[in-house]
């Protein structure tokens, strides 16, 4: 049983929000070296970023930054961008975390269409 991966620069385990004990098994039997947390702007999102940022300090796993994904959605017709998950949000809390916000994803329809499809969207679009 298991897996051989071999010999690999990094590995990411997309995990779901919260902090349940699979979180914490994972972060004290994997070895992780760091933590990049990944949230949506608004309040709710954020506070399974704060749990999440707090139980990786108390297994003493680094947080790398965190991200905010579909900080905007990109209008296909027009480019307008709406934030309609709210502004800023991952920002503050990086600030309050005292953790680098390292990024902002937006809602774009590329960005999905590509994903359905199999192919990140910096290989369908390596210019983006």
């Amino acid at each position: 049983g298991g897996v051989a991966w071999g010999e690999v620069d990094v590995m990411v385990v997309d995990m779901p929000p919260g902090t349940g004990d699979a979180h914490i098994t994972m972060a004290q039997t994997v070895g992780f070296t760091g933590a990049l947390i990944v949230s949506t702007p608004q309040d709710i999102a954020l506070m399974d970023a704060r749990r999440a940022v707090a139980m990786f300090r108390k297994v003493s796993v680094p947080i790398l930054g965190i991200v905010e994904n579909m900080s905007v959605f990109s209008c296909p017709s027009c480019g307008h961008e709406t934030p309609i998950f709210g502004r800023d949000g991952v920002a503050a809390a990086a600030a309050h975390l005292a953790v680098p916000a390292l990024g902002q994803l937006p809602l774009e329809l590329g960005i999905r269409a590509a994903g359905d499809a199999g192919r990140p969207v910096v290989v369908a679009e390596p210019r983006s």
